[in-house]
């Protein structure tokens, strides 16, 4: 009895992953969809989504990625709510297998697993989560507006955030735990040269402040253990995120943060028929359009290989 080989299959959800799975669907290929164990992605930890084409009046990010996965079904998108737990890309059909343990065979993969936000693991951090406290100033920044904010980092990620938000905001608050920071040297000279960003050097927080919106935050000096309030009505967690790649560590070539890299203007792998997309293998942008813009040239990649091929 001749194996059944799926045409494409898609390992995460969010923007990347419904969409890749609209186009594959829209080209034939009957692409299966495993959800993750986070379907839909960040976006379902975000409020307002302000900043996505098509949306004038802005869209609640669990209704948008429901619009999504309705899109990727209208087309016949099969898919499932379970996580892929294992990768087997040694040959040139693929084999995968569901946390049921269900075994897939498949000629495509493509990966869109997105990232996790690091947070703090504060309570208060969890309990405030979209009334105040973000992981992205570039989609959020803009309701702070006029309005003081914290921004908690050292590194990169979070002189991008602060100096962002110092454009519009009239005092940027920036927690750095140590006495010096992580970032570059140019990133450094730009948070110090923005007038309204304050620095608070050896600071960690203790408490985010706010019952049903962010009022600020306690703090606590490292090295004199001094506890003091800042007031806010933003506050930013900016230490960095971690992409969801782990099951393909032994397979696939990844950046030391975990990212896949990817061929130049395409979404190829070394290995042939697996295609990233989305937040797993972008670390620089991070947006739902270019994860969304990214699904779509994995589904394009796909579907090109498996003409090549003489597969379809």
């Amino acid at each position: 009895m001749s194996e059944d080989v799926r045409l494409c299959t898609i390992i995460g959800s969010g923007p990347a992953g419904y969409t890749a799975a609209i186009y594959a669907a829209r080209a034939g290929l009957k692409p299966l969809l495993y959800t993750g164990k986070e379907p839909g992605g960040q976006l379902m930890i975000t409020n307002d989504v302000e900043n996505y084409p098509g949306y004038p009046d802005g869209i609640m990010g669990p209704q948008m990625m429901e619009d999504f996965k309705k899109q990727a079904q209208r087309f016949d998108t099969d898919i499932k709510s379970e996580m892929i737990t294992e990768v087997d890309l040694s040959g040139p059909i693929h084999y995968l297998t569901s946390e049921t343990g269900e075994k897939i065979a498949t000629h495509t993969v493509i990966i869109s697993t997105g990232a996790s936000a690091k947070w703090l693991g504060l309570e208060s951090e969890t309990k405030l989560m979209n009334k105040g406290v973000s992981a992205c100033a570039v989609c959020d920044g803009f309701f702070y507006r006029g309005k003081e904010v914290i921004v908690v980092g050292g590194g990169d990620t979070a002189a991008e955030e602060a100096t962002y938000l110092a454009k519009l905001c009239p005092t940027v608050h920036l927690l750095v735990r140590r006495d010096e920071m992580r970032a570059s040297k140019i990133m450094q000279k730009r948070v110090l040269n923005t007038t309204n960003l304050q620095v608070h050097w050896n600071t960690e927080t203790v408490e985010v402040l706010g019952e049903e919106e962010v009022t600020g935050a306690k703090v606590k000096n490292n090295k004199t253990g001094e506890e003091s309030v800042i007031d806010a009505k933003g506050f930013f967690v900016a230490i960095g995120h971690k992409p969801n790649t782990q099951i393909f560590s032994n397979w696939l070539d990844m950046n030391e943060a975990g990212y896949l890299i990817t061929g130049a203007d395409s979404t190829t792998t070394k290995v042939g028929g697996v295609f990233a997309s989305g937040d797993a293998q972008d670390h620089v942008y991070r947006q739902a359009v270019t994860a969304a813009g990214t699904g779509c040239m994995a589904a394009l990649d796909a579907e090109r290989y498996l003409a090549a091929k003489e597969i379809i």
